[in-house]
C-alpha cells in the first residue's frame, strides 16, 4: 500500500487487529479468537496469513465503496432519465423501467438513495398499522375470486374520467379480468364477468361490496320486500356463489390490487401514449401478463377449482348476463322501453301476443332481445318517446351528465354556427355564396370553413358574447 494511502479505520477493525495480534503472541488459540471476533476458526487461519504478509493493512478492507459501487457518470445518467420519463414513479418501479427500455441495472435501495438525495422521493416512516384480523387465502385458484370497481382519472386528462372493474383470484392475487367502463353499471359488469367466465370458466364464489349493481338495499316501497337485482339472478343461473364484504378491508386483496393499479397501470399507458378507453382495454391482457408474473402466487393446492360452463350455459350465455325487464303488450302488439315505443313483429294477426308478458333483454353489446316463452321475437323501433325522466344511480350520475353537457354544447355549437353564417367576414360569405351557386362547392366550402366558425364560435361562449344575428 502506497504511504500516501488514507484509511479510515473503525473501532470494530482496532478490535480485530488486537485479537490476531494475541493469537500471534499465543495469548489465545485461534477457536477463542474466532468466538470473540464471530467468525470461523478458518476465517481467522486467513486473517493471520494476511497479517504475516502484508501486517495490520490486510485486516482492513480498501473497498470502502462497496463491491458494486457506480461510477459518478453512471449515476448521472441513471438519474437524468429518471428525471426525463420517471420522475413520478416510485423507485421499485421506476428501477423496472430502467431495466426494462434502457438496460440498466440499478438495485431499488440504491435507486431509492440516489431519488431522496435528488428530491424525488421522500423516504417516510412507516405509518402505525391499523390490525385487521387476517384471513389465509383460499387454498385452490378459482374457489373465490373478489370483484370491485375503481374510478380514477386513468388516462390523466388524455381521456374522461372512467372506472376500472377488477377481478381478482383470492389464492393467488392473480388478476383474472380487467376492463374500463364509464362507470359502475350492471352491463359494464356483465361485460367484464363474460370475458373472464370464457377465459377461465366458472369460480365458485364472487365476492364484492354491497353497491346497487351487487345487492338490493333497499326493499320495495309496495310490498316492502327486498328484489333480485339482475346480478343476482344472473349469477344464480350460472350457478356461482355471491359473497358480500360488510368493509372494504375485508376484501383486502382487490383494494390493495386497485392501489397497484393506480399507480403502475396509469404510467404504463402514458408511456405508451394510450389515450381511450377502447386503446386502454386493449392493453390491459398484455399489462395483466405482466402483473401476474411480478406479483401472483402459487396456490396452495395445485388443483383448478374453475368449473366450464355447461352447452346450455354457453348458449344462453348473452341473455343471462343481459339487464332483464318484463312488459305488458298492447294489443297494437306495442310496448316501451328505456324512452322508445317497439312494436312486434309477428306473423298472422299476432292475437296471442296481446297483453302478454314479454322479457326485454338488454345484452352486453347493447343489442334488445325480446322472449316471449324463451323464444326471441322480431320487433321494430316505432318512435322516440321525448321528456322521460333518466333512472340511474349515485355513481352513474357523472356519465349521464356529462352527456347531457356534450348534448347541449353541440346544440348551443349548432344555434351559434347557424348564427355566424349569417353574419360571416365579407371574405367567407363570399367564397360560401359564390354565383352560380353549386350546391356541391359550397358544401365544400362550409366544411373547409367549419374549423374557423367552430374556433370562433368557441372563443364567443368563452367570452360569453351574444351571438344575434342582424
Amino acid at each position: 500500500m502506497d504511504k500516501g494511502t488514507r484509511i479510515m479505520v473503525t473501532g470494530q477493525k482496532l478490535d480485530r487487529i488486537g485479537v490476531i495480534k494475541n493469537v500471534l503472541s499465543k495469548k489465545i488459540t485461534q477457536s477463542e479468537a474466532g468466538l470473540e471476533l464471530g467468525i470461523s476458526t478458518r476465517q481467522v487461519k486467513r486473517l493471520v496469513k494476511k497479517y504475516r504478509a502484508i501486517g495490520e493493512e490486510g485486516l482492513i478492507s480498501l473497498r470502502h465503496g462497496g463491491n458494486r459501487a457506480f461510477s459518478t457518470s453512471f449515476k448521472t445518467d441513471a438519474m437524468k432519465l429518471i428525471k426525463e420519463t420517471y420522475a413520478d414513479f416510485k423507485p421499485t418501479f421506476a428501477g423496472e423501467k430502467l431495466l426494462e427500455n434502457h438496460n440498466i441495472s440499478v438495485n431499488k435501495e440504491t435507486l431509492r438513495q440516489w431519488m431522496i438525495e435528488d428530491g424525488l422521493w421522500k423516504g417516510k416512516r412507516r405509518a402505525k398499522a391499523r390490525i385487521h384480523q387476517s384471513r389465509t387465502r383460499r387454498s385452490r385458484r378459482g374457489e373465490l375470486v373478489q370483484l370491485d370497481g375503481s374510478p380514477h382519472d386513468w388516462f390523466e386528462g388524455r381521456a374522461p374520467n372512467c372506472t376500472l372493474l377488477v377481478l381478482i383470484d383470492d389464492a393467488t392475487s392473480e388478476l383474472l379480468a380487467l376492463r374500463f367502463e364509464a362507470a359502475e353499471t350492471t352491463l359494464g359488469y356483465f361485460r367484464v364477468i363474460k370475458d373472464y367466465l370464457k377465459n377461465h370458466g366458472r369460480p365458485i364464489a364472487l365476492y364484492s361490496d354491497k353497491h346497487g349493481v351487487f345487492n338490493a338495499n333497499k326493499p320495495c316501497k309496495i310490498d316492502g320486500k327486498i328484489g333480485t337485482t339482475q346480478y343476482q339472478r344472473a349469477m344464480k343461473a350460472l350457478q356461482i356463489e355471491i359473497i358480500l364484504a360488510n368493509s372494504p378491508q375485508a376484501k383486502g386483496r382487490v383494494e390493495r390490487a386497485n392501489s397497484t393499479l393506480q399507480d403502475r397501470l396509469i404510467k404504463e399507458m402514458r408511456l405508451k401514449n394510450i389515450c381511450s378507453m377502447e386503446e386502454g382495454n386493449a392493453f390491459l391482457e398484455l399489462f395483466m401478463r405482466d402483473y401476474n408474473a411480478r406479483f401472483a402466487v402459487d396456490a396452495a393446492e395445485k388443483e383448478d377449482a374453475h368449473r366450464p360452463l355447461t352447452t346450455h350455459q354457453l348458449t344462453t350465455l348473452d341473455t343471462v348476463l343481459a339487464v332483464q325487464e318484463t312488459r305488458k303488450v298492447s294489443k297494437n302488439l306495442e310496448f316501451s322501453y328505456h324512452s322508445n315505443v317497439y312494436q312486434i313483429q309477428s306473423q298472422g294477426g299476432g292475437y296471442h301476443l296481446r297483453n302478454a308478458t314479454i322479457h326485454v333483454c338488454e345484452q352486453t353489446d347493447n343489442t334488445i332481445t325480446v322472449l316471449y316463452k324463451n323464444k326471441p321475437l322480431t320487433y321494430k323501433v316505432l318512435n322516440e318517446i321525448k321528456g322521460i325522466a333518466t333512472v340511474t344511480d349515485a355513481k352513474e350520475v357523472n356519465v349521464i351528465m356529462d352527456r347531457f353537457v356534450k348534448r347541449t354544447s353541440l346544440e348551443r355549437k349548432k344555434e351559434l354556427i347557424n348564427a355566424q353564417l349569417l353574419v360571416l367576414p365579407e371574405s367567407i360569405a363570399r367564397g360560401l355564396i359564390a354565383a352560380p351557386l353549386d350546391p356541391a362547392r359550397v358544401f365544400a366550402n362550409i366544411s373547409n370553413n367549419l374549423e374557423r366558425i367552430i374556433a370562433h364560435t368557441d372563443d364567443a361562449v368563452q367570452a360569453g358574447e351574444p351571438m344575434t344575428a342582424t
